[in-house]
């Protein structure tokens, strides 16, 4: 049973980015360029699309727009011949994967995603079990499980794509997966699966201090508009990943709305980097950040 509202990390992380207020410092500002480098390959912002799943208009759609906006997209669970269509788009694209009860399950869709054009490749090291018990359950039909340590390294093993953990909440397991050889690790709590998580814009700072500057971290879910990518990414984030905003702007407008989103997104992100001296996401400076403790 919910007890109250604060046991919805949803909320938490909601309140806990609303609390974070901007320095100004406009003076010698120029007009800022978003564009990142990310595994090799150059984007026009850091806002990427998150691992959705079963999207009605399709997958391949979402992908397409996010191509449009030159932004990086992931994709969750989903068929093989379906992910076949997501690539067949040009989008870069990495493959998000269930933690199947089935190790060959997995093994497979990696080995599909390296032999047909996926840039990466990752698990949600979080979504074996609901936010209710620890038991292991079912996704869409398949069982699910906890992944062990060292199945977590053979998956990393299995392939030479970079390989990211989403689930991550904490400088503890962002280090350990540096150390077992993942790329990077994406923060998220799954959308409250994980109940009373610590906000991670607020883990940002401490993670990226225990893993150092090359270490890809990637913040998911919460973002609502380029004012959070800013806050996220002054803390010390490498990407924004976006969902939900994109689905209401598929479902009306297909791929154009999503390309749409990311350009408003992007646009915000640039105005906050204009009124605090940001050049380019190189320049943004952490100290610009402040928390209001008033609020």
């Amino acid at each position: 049973m919910i007890r109250n509202k604060n046991s919805n990390s949803m909320d938490i992380a909601r309140k806990y980015l609303d609390s974070l207020v901007i320095e100004g410092r406009i003076l010698g500002s120029v007009h800022p360029s978003t564009k990142t480098s990310f595994l090799g390959m150059e984007f026009d912002t850091p806002v990427m699309g998150a691992a959705l799943s079963h999207l009605k208009p399709g997958m391949a759609g979402y992908a397409e727009g996010l191509k449009k906006a030159n932004a990086f997209c992931s994709v969750g669970m989903g068929e093989n011949d379906d992910f076949e269509k997501v690539l067949a788009t040009g989008a870069k694209v990495m493959k998000v994967i269930k933690p199947y009860a089935d190790p060959e399950e997995i093994f497979s869709r990696i080995c599909f995603a390296e032999e047909h054009g996926a840039v990466a490749v990752g698990i949600d090291v979080e979504h074996a079990t609901n936010s209710e018990d620890d038991q292991d359950s079912l996704v869409a039909g398949y069982q699910m499980k906890q992944p062990t340590l060292e199945e977590l390294k053979t998956y990393v093993a299995s392939t030479k794509l970079p390989f990211f953990f989403k689930g991550v909440m904490s400088a503890k397991d962002a280090v350990t997966a540096k150390e077992i050889g993942a790329a990077g690790v994406i923060l998220s709590h799954h959308n409250n699966i994980f109940r009373c998580a610590a906000p991670h814009v607020f883990l940002l700072p401490e993670i990226r201090e225990a893993v150092g500057p090359d270490f890809i971290l990637i913040v998911d879910g919460g973002i609502e508009d380029g004012y959070d990518a800013f806050k996220a990414l002054a803390r010390g984030a490498d990407l924004v990943s976006v969902g939900r905003p994109f689905m209401p702007p598929y479902e009306a407008e297909g791929p154009d709305g999503v390309a749409k989103t990311v350009e408003e997104f992007t646009n915000q992100l640039k105005a906050m980097m204009l009124r605090t001296g940001a050049k380019d996401l190189a320049s943004i400076d952490p100290s610009v950040v402040r928390e209001a403790y008033w609020m």
